[in-house]
């Protein structure tokens, strides 16, 4: 009887080149100004009171927005405000860090209260975030014209805390990020937030990045006693098949360090709808995690590529070093983050949860690294 041989194609284990990509460098959007003071610092004490000094929790996820099946993003917020009475008070989660696409597809207020407001409506702590190209982006057909994130600044870089009309009935106040690129103080960690606009693969101005520069040397300086987090919507390195690495943001983000010296401890992202997790060893030693978590409620997941995918390549010189330590493409889920500090170190903990078919959250990938 003669035997066929089953070939099995593998994916990549490291970021990958979509071919042939489209220029949509006229997509960018002029950025609004500041709501707040230059370098444009928000203290956690002024969102969450009486924070604990020696131990954070928080949630993070990106790409929540939906405009087919709310379904998801529903389930995912039901989850995360689910670990709020499910753990004990050092473990509870304070607050939920947004990495970007809150509303789809052009961040319109009229969204809001069915791609935001209604489906968080559970969600017990406060909400924070760094915008996503959709939500940047603007609808030309829009009924009532409007300037790129006007609704997002409304929602979460206002100048007082109060209620938003379009929230309707919700009561969620407003948030005063002071402006869309910022930085958040915290006892543990400085997080920087970058505004990476609307193009597929990211762009970041000259005034953002001189911004940036100058954060990475201040939070260098409150090393070791804290950590340095970075995030950005557009993920640097991906190998999913719908947007494949962000060159633009590789060359952004090794260009700044390069002149710096200074990297952060860890790098989150979302914008590719699955999680990833990347680490990137520099010639110094030193190792980078880069994490994609972009699974928060947007029905259409991107699968990671195939290495016969002939639509791919993973040859870039950019990539050296860069591995992928684990990926989940095919469940939606949300990543719950811990800094704890003991005897002078502070351990990053991060897990990663996908949501079941029984309405529950399973741990599906969990790391920890010591800064």
């Amino acid at each position: 009887m003669e035997q066929t041989t089953v070939i099995t194609s593998l994916k990549y284990t490291t970021p990958v080149i979509k071919k042939d990509q489209p220029d949509d460098s006229h997509k960018f959007q002029s950025p609004p100004g500041a709501s707040g003071n230059y370098p444009y610092h928000l203290n956690i004490d002024d969102v969450v009171p009486g924070i604990n000094k020696d131990k954070m929790v928080f949630h993070m996820v990106g790409d929540t927005g939906s405009i087919r099946n709310p379904g998801s993003q529903r389930h995912i917020a039901a989850l995360m405000a689910g670990q709020y009475g499910a753990v004990a008070d050092a473990d509870k989660p304070q607050f939920l860090y947004h990495l970007g696409d809150v509303v789809y597809n052009h961040g319109e207020a009229k969204n809001y209260y069915d791609q935001f407001y209604e489906p968080y409506s559970v969600y017990p702590g406060p909400i924070l975030a760094i915008a996503g190209n959709h939500d940047s982006d603007v609808n030309p057909a829009a009924e009532f014209p409007y300037q790129s994130l006007d609704a997002f600044t409304t929602v979460f870089c206002d100048t007082v805390s109060r209620p938003v009309a379009f929230s309707r009935e919700i009561d969620r106040m407003s948030i005063t990020q002071p402006n869309i690129y910022w930085t958040m103080d915290t006892p543990l960690a400085t997080i920087i937030g970058l505004h990476t606009n609307v193009p597929k693969y990211g762009v970041i101005t000259p005034r953002q990045r001189e911004w940036f520069i100058e954060e990475l040397r201040m939070a260098d300086k409150q090393r070791p006693g804290k950590a340095v987090i970075l995030c950005m919507h557009h993920a640097p390195y991906s190998a999913d098949i719908n947007h494949g690495a962000s060159l633009p943001m590789i060359d952004f983000l090794e260009g700044v360090f390069s002149e710096t010296g200074i990297r952060p401890d860890i790098v989150f992202s979302g914008h590719v709808h699955n999680y990833q997790r990347f680490s990137k060893l520099y010639s110094d030693g030193l190792v980078v995690p880069f994490i994609v978590a972009g699974t928060g409620g947007f029905d259409e997941l991107h699968p990671v590529a195939l290495t016969d995918d002939e639509r791919f390549t993973a040859d870039d010189c950019r990539f050296e070093g860069v591995n992928l330590e684990y990926s989940c493409d095919s469940c939606h889920g949300f990543m719950k983050v811990a800094l704890e500090k003991a005897d002078g170190a502070i351990t990053i903990t991060g897990e990663y949860y996908t949501a079941t078919g029984e309405g529950t959250a399973l741990l599906a990938d969990r790391f920890a690294l010591i800064v």
